[in-house]
């Protein structure tokens, strides 16, 4: 073999080599820039926890009797969880664009031709909303801090004591 026809070989052999390389490199920085699905798993707004106590007993639960919340502004139950069920929590959602979000909270509530019929207390809470960015995908979600509440007393308020154990409702 003559030098002319192994430097050809050499040639051809890193003409290969390099072609492939290039390949590889393109197809791994490709694969590598892309981003995973746009698919949001952990972008919740939170929701603020209502839990009802005894009234002689402040450290015992207790159930609420065919309890609707109905959202003060919108006239519509509360859709996150059963209407009309025995509970003991609700998770409520709160407004992000506003301050404030009143709820009538409604124990044995029953409808008779339309109306209303139960013992009917409406709540207010006052808060400070904080977006958070959590991706791409979720966008932001608001977190509440310095969380109060404001109770309408009224004859025969069932509600008879609020007490606010966290005054931030974030995830």
């Amino acid at each position: 073999m003559n030098s002319e026809s192994r430097r050809r070989i050499r040639t051809e052999v890193w003409y290969k080599f390099s072609i492939s390389s290039l390949i590889a490199l393109l197809f791994s920085s490709f694969s590598l820039s892309c981003e995973k699905d746009d698919i949001c798993v952990e972008g919740d707004t939170p929701l603020l926890i209502l839990r009802f106590y005894d009234a002689s007993d402040t450290t015992a639960v207790k159930s609420v009797s065919n309890v609707r919340i109905v959202g003060l502004g919108n006239g519509e139950p509360v859709d996150t969880f059963t209407d009309r069920s025995t509970r003991d929590s609700v998770a409520l959602p709160l407004r992000i664009n506003e301050g404030e979000t009143g709820f009538l909270i409604i124990q044995n509530s029953a409808g008779d031709e339309g109306a209303e019929t139960g013992n009917i207390d409406t709540l207010r809470f006052n808060y400070t909303t904080e977006e958070v960015f959590i991706s791409r995908a979720c966008g932001f979600i608001a977190n509440y801090t310095d969380l109060t509440e404001n109770l309408v007393t009224d004859s025969e308020n069932w509600i008879q004591d609020i007490t606010i154990a966290i005054p931030t409702v974030d995830s």
